[in-house]
């Protein structure tokens, strides 16, 4: 990183810069000026690039995004999202999502994850986006891969049963098509999105499909909106929903000395995570479905993580 950076600050001064000042300013954010190599403090760490969120859109409920290009479907996946910047072929940083800006630094335990390659094909820049998994058969196998991250120490980390799908390539090394970006990221040892086939089981949680332009030039012309990409969507399929019995309702005061009422269920497994408790939003929601105590009710994980109630159940 020190020898790349010194490449950068001669490039620039004799008017060939090598990368975008954005770009440039961000490493030395990352990176300071005195120890090059080393993380400045223990602050969150920018992204080089933004990590966006995708607009979500459900099957049978209004449209998806009109576009009249090439697309592309692969799953997406339910764990933990991260970025991996590699500088002239090698790994110098991960980090977890954040708020898309910024993130934790996890270099320490990535390098030792052997499914992300230290050194790959791609000369330049490159930032390298997916998703930390584990599989379904894992209880609540969502928060068991985000909090392999933030584990204290490598050998903790190491007795995680987690692993790593790319599904994205942002910099200097992405190619025409999104497809070849996925490909190439797959010849340098990532296992990525396009391997796992759309309708074919696979061996962890997702949470619908994404739906992406494969034209890069197109995708980019789309821009963005200030939280998601236009060029790329999630299409899921509503929930039915869970039966259970309604125990209880007790009254919850927030920070904020709000009183919410909050369910207390009969226990369920809901996408591998055992829900006891569900929220009822306010007065008025119970009464509009006229819930009582004992009634069998439909709850679902909003948004794949909170429990809410849905329904009486017919």
């Amino acid at each position: 990183m020190k020898n790349f950076l010194e490449a950068c600050d001669r490039a620039y001064y004799t008017g060939k810069p090598i990368i975008s000042d954005s770009q440039y300013d961000a490493l030395r954010e990352t990176y300071n000026k005195e120890g090059v190599g080393t993380v400045a403090g223990d602050s969150a760490v920018p992204h080089l690039f933004r990590m966006y969120s995708l607009q979500k859109f459900y099957k049978g409920e209004g449209s998806s995004p009109d576009t009249t290009h090439s697309t592309v479907e692969t799953y997406k996946l339910d764990g933990a999202a991260i970025s991996l910047l590699y500088v002239d072929r090698c790994l110098v940083q991960a980090c977890t999502r954040g708020d898309g800006i910024a993130g934790q630094d996890i270099t320490d335990k990535i390098l030792v994850l052997k499914c992300v390659p230290n050194n790959i094909l791609i000369k330049g820049v490159v930032q390298v986006i997916g998703e930390v998994v584990a599989s379904k058969d894992i209880t609540n196998s969502r928060n068991y891969a985000s909090g392999a991250l933030n584990l204290k120490t490598v050998d903790e980390f190491l007795g995680r049963e987690v692993t790593f799908y790319a599904y994205g390539i942002e910099g200097e090394g992405s190619c025409t098509y999104y497809t070849e970006d996925l490909v190439l990221l797959g010849k340098s040892g990532f296992n990525t999105v396009l391997s796992l086939k759309i309708g074919e089981p696979i061996p962890f949680p997702n949470d619908g499909i994404v739906v992406r332009i494969n034209s890069n030039s197109v995708f980019k012309d789309k821009g963005y909106t200030s939280k998601h990409p236009r060029g790329a969507w999630a299409l899921k399929v509503r929930s039915k929903g869970t039966e259970t019995t309604l125990v209880d309702v007790i009254w919850q005061v927030g920070k904020s000395g709000k009183v919410t009422p909050v369910a207390i269920l009969d226990p369920i497994n809901i996408e591998g995570a055992v829900v006891g408790r569900a929220t009822l939003n306010n007065t008025g929601f119970i009464k509009g479905l006229n819930l009582k105590i004992g009634d069998k009710v439909l709850v679902e994980r909003a948004g794949g993580i909170i429990p809410r109630i849905m329904s009486k159940a017919i």
